[in-house]
């Protein structure tokens, strides 16, 4: 861990740039089981905010690991290191007044406490939202192929099969994808965030 190191603050100041921009900077954190929708609604929320004309941008668990995450496993302590390399991410671009999306797993309470806490020291913004479907549900969708091959023991340490989810207990939105499409999902999402004065 590096010691010799100063935080350089710069030169814009907290208030000119949410001024500047017209937003305040928020981190939106999605978290469900694989095939939940995620991702889904996470991409159809930034096309509807970049349409709103808003500096937004998404963070995907698959696309995270084929750049900055590549060196992480799937056991318990890379699932850790994942997400808290994520948290810092989106504090970073919560920080620059960006509404940033992240798409993940995120199968422990403990690890988005700590996701949340780095955004609450900072003065950032921190949106849980619990992208919710029955195991059964999320079985049957199954896009990757990724449930069948963990009850084959083809994937272990799989999440909902193998490892466990822990469901946030307080989300700051709770969605129900087996009850609830996209359009529907994007827009309560987009309606709180208005309510919040992020956008």
């Amino acid at each position: 861990m590096s010691t010799n190191i100063t935080f350089h603050t710069g030169s814009v100041s907290a208030e000119e740039r949410p001024a500047l921009l017209s937003q305040k900077g928020v981190t939106v954190w999605f978290t469900g089981l694989s095939a939940s929708g995620k991702s889904t609604v996470a991409c159809a929320l930034e096309q509807h905010l970049l349409h709103l004309h808003k500096f937004t941008y998404r963070l995907d668990g698959d696309n995270i690991r084929f750049g900055l995450n590549k060196d992480l496993g799937f056991d318990d302590k890379s699932r850790n290191e994942n997400i808290r390399r994520i948290g810092e991410v989106s504090k970073l671009f919560a920080d620059a007044c960006c509404i940033a999306l992240t798409a993940f797993i995120s199968p422990f309470r403990a690890d988005r406490a700590v996701a949340r806490e780095l955004h609450e020291k900072a003065g950032l913004a921190f949106v849980e939202v619990y992208i919710d479907a029955p195991l059964a549900v999320v079985e049957a969708r199954d896009p990757k192929g990724l449930y069948k091959k963990a009850r084959s023991g083809e994937i272990k340490d799989f999440t909902g099969i193998s490892s466990p989810y822990e469901a946030p207990e307080s989300p700051e939105i709770h969605i129900k994808t087996d009850e609830c499409d996209v359009a529907e999902a994007v827009k309560r999402i987009t309606e709180y965030l208005t309510e919040k004065k992020f956008i």
